[in-house]
């Protein structure tokens, strides 16, 4: 063969061989791009990636009837009353615009505990109990290089709590907020419902921000039964989602009687066997879903219904 015959082979050899690695180098990226595109989807939904951050509205301060179920000129509101109805006076916060995500869950805790009824890093967490709620907002604190908001056992560093209880458990149910500090936290009842009716917007609404319940709510009549993706109902109006419907949201307070005297600031009662859910959820009728409607259980309960969000000074 000749000299310029045996150059062109290797020249056609080096082609097909770079033919072959460019093949094999798309395929790889292919399989990147789809696992990440895969993953995104499955898992991020959008939300920016599982470090996401957590968007906080100012709620400013002001008072409300607490217990006041929607526009009082129609008597079957006032018949749905939760009595009785008392004047609350709150200090402004700010809340989350949503429920925790199960992104940012897993950012904070390292997992996610969602499963079988909507998983995606933009669909809310669920499947939490009040304790790991609590875990959770002292984590995020520690990471934002916020004073936490609980003590347990004289410690603010929940790597000193042990293993979240799943029965439940004197020493966490004792837990303390820290006077001054500047953490994330779960909201109290008063401030859930405060926040759910608007605020000082004026909203007399049966629901957080409609009369129409599936303006704003995920629930048994619209939901299939499955979470959905936070955010995708109407807002009210200080601009918070989902706060009828979609999951149940974890408040701090233990479950007991409403007082008929006003209050300033309140933080539940003092002592209980069951904390505070508010809000509906994506499996119960739209009764549930009413700004007002009050349901409780045991902290250290888990439920596919079960979820939160957080507030801050």
């Amino acid at each position: 063969m000749k000299k310029n015959s045996v150059f062109k082979v290797f020249i056609l050899f080096c082609v097909a061989i770079a033919m072959i690695l460019g093949s094999c180098r798309n395929k790889d990226n292919n399989v990147n791009n789809n696992g990440n595109n895969s993953n995104n989807n499955g898992n991020n939904n959008g939300n920016g990636g599982i470090n996401a951050e957590i968007e906080m509205i100012h709620v400013p301060g002001g008072s409300f009837q607490m217990g006041q179920n929607g526009d009082q000129s129609v008597p079957e509101n006032v018949s749905r009353n939760v009595t009785p109805v008392h004047t609350v006076t709150l200090t402004g916060f700010y809340m989350s615009r949503t429920e925790v995500t199960q992104s940012q869950y897993q950012a904070v805790m390292g997992s996610n505990p969602a499963s079988d009824y909507g998983v995606g890093g933009n669909y809310p967490v669920y499947n939490v109990s009040w304790y790991d709620a609590v875990e959770f907002c002292n984590k995020l604190s520690i990471t934002k290089g916020l004073t936490p908001a609980y003590r347990i056992n004289n410690s603010i560093d929940p790597a000193t709590w042990g293993s979240v209880p799943t029965s439940t458990n004197a020493t966490w149910d004792a837990v303390e907020v820290v006077s001054g500090s500047t953490g994330y936290r779960l909201p109290t009842e008063a401030q859930w419902e405060y926040a759910a009716k608007g605020g000082n917007t004026g909203e007399t609404f049966t629901y957080a921000g409609s009369d129409t319940v599936g303006d704003v709510a995920w629930y048994r009549d619209n939901s299939g039964y499955t979470t959905h993706a936070v955010g995708t109902k109407a807002p009210n109006g200080l601009g918070l989602y989902g706060m009828s419907g979609n999951v149940l949201e974890w408040c701090w307070d233990w479950y007991g009687g409403y007082s008929s005297e006003a209050q300033t600031n309140p933080l539940g009662a003092s002592s209980g066997t069951y904390r505070v859910l508010r809000g509906g959820n994506w499996y119960n009728s739209a009764t549930f879903a009413r700004s007002v409607f009050r349901i409780n259980y045991y902290p250290n309960g888990r439920n596919n219904t079960f979820g939160f969000r957080l507030v801050r000074p």
